[in-house]
């Protein structure tokens, strides 16, 4: 009986089903189906063509136990570490900055520093591998009219890393800048207000008022953040190729590398998995202190 009656209340309304039918089709399509393939996937040996090959768990051995794929790792965990530690907190201090009353001609500087966010990565990576050249680049050149050394910055394993790092950061702020400005904006200014009358200074209100205020807006910063950086691709496949050496290479640029260019997509869908399982480790470890401070808060 309840089966009859639910499949009659979602026959009256068909009509309803029918036009979100589509997204269903699209997220089965080119999703779940390709999620389910990787996987199935990562347990084999195939080039794209022919038959596969079972080889169990030969990719995730060779996961772990191949270095390039330890550098490409530690190159990734620069990447987020950097970009965690500088961007969040110049997004939140040029935030404030922009949301603090004594600004003038505010729409002006907030459209001045959001642009840097609608330029492609492909065309402000190239942009950058000029400005860092190291025989013509403009910062070579500054480094030189002010006697000091130009620097191989491009084509060297203990700098290669730096140019990516500079234009991940130049390029995102202005975004995450953005969504912490958006929640600045909701916090009541009675709380600034009553600091102010007990004497509290600017740095003393951001610490005590805004960013616990903040303090989810902040935390979903983290987590895109996060995803965003450990998705680096066109960086440096833009500026370094991911050299020299495997210097600057990151995880996806590793993937597409193995799955693009040598055919090895079984151990490509192993790379992806560990991919994903890196982003949720770090993500539940980031919500599970997220919980346990906003218990302690409410205490």
């Amino acid at each position: 009986m309840k089966e009859s009656s639910l499949l009659a209340r979602m026959w009256k309304a068909r009509v309803v089903y029918l036009f979100i039918a589509p997204y269903f089709i699209l997220f089965i399509l080119f999703q779940l189906i390709p999620l389910v393939w990787s996987f199935v996937l990562s347990f084999h040996q195939w080039s794209g063509l022919g038959d596969m090959t079972f080889i169990g768990f030969d990719n995730y051995r060779r996961l772990f136990t191949s270095e390039q794929f330890r550098q490409v790792l530690f190159n990734t965990l620069f990447y987020w570490a950097v970009s965690i530690v500088t961007i969040i907190p110049i997004s939140l201090l040029l935030a404030t900055a922009i949301n603090s009353p004594w600004l003038k001609r505010r729409s002006l500087i907030q459209t001045m520093t959001f642009l840097p966010y609608i330029i492609s990565w492909v065309a402000a990576a190239l942009v950058f591998r000029m400005l860092f050249d190291h025989e013509v680049g403009l910062i070579n050149i500054s480094l030189n009219a002010l006697g000091l050394q130009a620097q191989p910055w491009l084509i060297s394993t203990r700098l290669s890393k730096i140019p990516i790092t500079i234009l991940i950061i130049w390029r995102l702020v202005p975004w995450y800048m953005l969504i912490i400005y958006s929640g600045l904006k909701s916090v009541d200014l009675q709380y600034y207000e009553a600091a102010v009358i007990e004497g509290a200074n600017a740095l003393q209100r951001l610490i005590k008022i805004t960013i616990p205020l903040i303090s989810t807006i902040l935390f979903f910063c983290f987590i895109t953040l996060t995803i965003e950086t450990f998705r680096i691709f066109a960086q440096p496949y833009a500026l370094t190729q991911g050299g020299p050496g495997n210097s600057s290479m990151s995880i996806v640029q590793y993937l597409y590398i193995n799955g693009f260019e040598f055919f090895n997509l079984g151990y490509a869908s192993t790379v992806g998995y560990a991919l994903a399982l890196i982003l949720l480790a770090v993500s539940s470890l980031q919500l599970r202190n997220m919980v346990k401070r906003n218990k302690e808060m409410n205490m």
